[in-house]
């Protein structure tokens, strides 16, 4: 039997109020949440100076970039980035090299996930063979494997055929379809939201919000027929939240995500041609941006995830036209959204802390994912909401630097991270 932990001095959000706590852990699980808590004698004390206790956050949408990549990123930086960022449970996107389309490569990548990754990894399968949206992987045999989740991220299946086929073999087993929903030949090549100001000013070839929605509307029609859990990744216009709107309303399986720089920024943010602001989907017009926050509020958009895509200093700074699409997020999203979204009052805190841990484990049905019960895992959070911090890149654990959000002085950095009831991240590793 391990030796006990008690996490004393802190406080949770109990029926939305904030309220004192502490949480005995045990054996890696949670043993007791509540004041002055009875323990052993032998029980290590963890003092957190007033902290928020939080479930483990859960980010669904992460890039490790392990196998192929590994100047960009590795499992052990970005999972440790993960850690450093609040999040205990993390799903990898398959756009690796070679990716996990056999059940031999796939069994593969979750053995190298578990041996380097400090926080617990879900592995996507791709949808289609090599990512190329020409053939559907066998799911039976993906899923048989292992493989829970599915996705092409990175890439718009483009044949209406292979999405249905793949929703239709999903659907037997139960398996979501998280879609990066783009239409290429409406998506023209473009490299920042096809506006009539900043595209324009910048000379920059614009990516017209259509190619999201057309493509969206194609595959909530596919899913409908073939019933399978569609889920949209990365959502980012108003016309798409209207329609996952609707189609929700007439009992379609539908569920999206929106990543917390389509919520803190516009196209009108972006001053020149800096890369730090390219992403894919782009960032798009104020009303959208509006419209991200009005359709979490609603309940249309099921949760947040970063899309947490670290490159190189130098592939990021060669403009709009030559860079990669993404940023890193996992290391900032909490603090970014604590600032801007709860301290100002637009979101409760119970409300931030259900879109970033609790949704996410209830719409993908994460069976070992913890969520702040007695008997859950003991993945635990801990913020320090009461002092201000500084967004510093030179202090990530990504490899990645590239972030819009450099010097932004935020609340809400994390002080603590468990995993499992074992110490994965604490506040001043260097």
């Amino acid at each position: 039997m391990s030796k006990a932990i008690l996490l004393t001095n802190g406080q949770r959000i109990y029926n939305d109020e904030l309220v004192k706590s502490e949480v005995l852990i045990v054996d890696g699980k949670i043993k007791a949440i509540g004041e002055h808590i009875q323990v052993p004698s032998d029980a290590e004390k963890v003092d957190l100076d007033n902290g928020l206790i939080t479930p483990g956050l859960i980010d669904i949408h992460v890039h490790l970039r392990e196998p192929g990549y590994t100047n960009k990123e590795t499992i052990a930086t970005g999972s440790k980035a993960a850690a450093h960022g609040g999040f205990t449970t993390i799903a990898a996107m398959a756009n690796l090299n070679p990716t996990c389309d056999t059940p031999e490569k796939f069994k593969e990548q979750v053995d190298r996930n578990e041996k380097a990754g400090l926080v617990k990894i879900l592995q996507y399968s791709p949808v289609t063979v090599g990512r190329a949206g020409k053939q559907a992987v066998n799911v039976a045999e993906q899923y048989a494997a292992g493989a829970r989740l599915f996705s092409d991220d990175g890439a718009g299946i483009q044949d209406a055929g292979v999405v249905y086929q793949a929703m239709q073999q999903l659907a037997k087993v139960n398996a979501p379809l998280c879609d990066h929903a783009q239409d290429n030949q409406l998506a023209q090549n473009g490299v920042i939201n096809d506006g009539a100001t900043i595209a324009k000013k910048l000379a920059l070839p614009g990516m017209p919000a259509i190619s999201e929605t057309a493509q969206i509307a194609r595959n909530l029609v596919i899913a409908q027929a073939t019933g399978v859990h569609y889920h949209v990744c990365h959502v980012s216009t108003k016309e798409s939240i209207d329609l996952i709107r609707h189609a929700k309303q007439q009992g379609i399986n539908v569920t999206c995500e929106v990543t917390p720089h389509h919520l803190l920024l516009a196209d009108a943010d972006i001053k020149e041609d800096d890369a730090e602001f390219k992403m894919n989907p782009p960032l798009r017009q104020r009303l959208d941006q509006q419209a991200c926050l009005i359709g979490l509020l609603d309940g249309t958009i099921d949760c947040i995830a970063t899309d947490h895509a670290p490159h190189t200093d130098a592939e990021k700074q060669q403009g709009f036209l030559k860079s990669p699409n993404g940023i890193v997020g996992s290391e900032t999203a909490f603090a970014l959204l604590y600032t801007h979204f709860v301290k100002t009052g637009i979101f409760t805190l119970a409300q931030l802390i259900d879109w970033m841990a609790v949704k996410p484990q209830a719409i993908f049905n994460l069976d070992n994912a913890g969520l702040l019960k007695v008997g859950d895992p003991a993945d635990i959070a801990v913020f320090d909401i009461d002092h201000q911090d500084v967004i510093q890149p030179d202090q990530f654990f990504s490899k990645g630097h590239n972030t819009p959000f450099v010097g932004e002085q935020v609340y809400g950095m994390t002080k603590r991270t468990y995993v499992d009831g074992k110490l994965v991240y604490l506040e001043g590793e260097g």
